[in-house]
């Protein structure tokens, strides 16, 4: 008995839809990240990248609970002195809809050189246009609670 590994000529690329409107930001993104994980498959292997593309579409329409679009912040800094800055959830949202989700997505992945190859895949977008329909992405439903 040997464990199976899958080749690189066996892993087919698969593209899926998600509309992320009403949903919430977290479990919305734990999904995602299990989809570009490849845990959906009855194939997935830890080291493997699958070749999962996930399309978001909707995201300045995704929503937070209790006081988080007031509360929680997102940290970053330009390297210089006094170059820290942090914008709260609202905020950033209103700014770029696409990052909120899209940093949320890249928590919930490996943080190795998988984790960065996974992130690629994610496509987001703010409203329900894309330029993805010659790959005839599959639509699903990440959410139990879909509307």
């Amino acid at each position: 008995m040997s464990t199976y590994y899958p080749k690189q000529g066996e892993i087919k690329e698969n593209w899926y839809v998600v509309d992320a409107k009403g949903e919430v930001v977290g479990r919305l993104a734990s999904r995602i990240a299990s989809v570009l994980r490849g845990k959906n498959d009855p194939t997935y292997h830890p080291a493997v990248n699958p070749h999962n593309h996930v399309v978001v579409l909707n995201a300045d329409k995704v929503v937070f609970t209790g006081k988080k679009l007031r509360q929680k912040l997102y940290h970053r800094h330009s390297g210089y002195p006094g170059g820290y800055r942090n914008e709260a959830a609202g905020a950033m949202l209103a700014r770029k809809p696409t990052e909120v989700l899209r940093l949320a997505v890249k928590g919930m992945l490996p943080k190795n050189r998988i984790g960065d190859a996974l992130l690629r895949n994610i496509r987001i977008y703010a409203d329900e246009t894309h330029p993805h329909q010659a790959q005839s992405p599959q639509e699903i439903t990440l959410t139990k609670n879909a509307k």
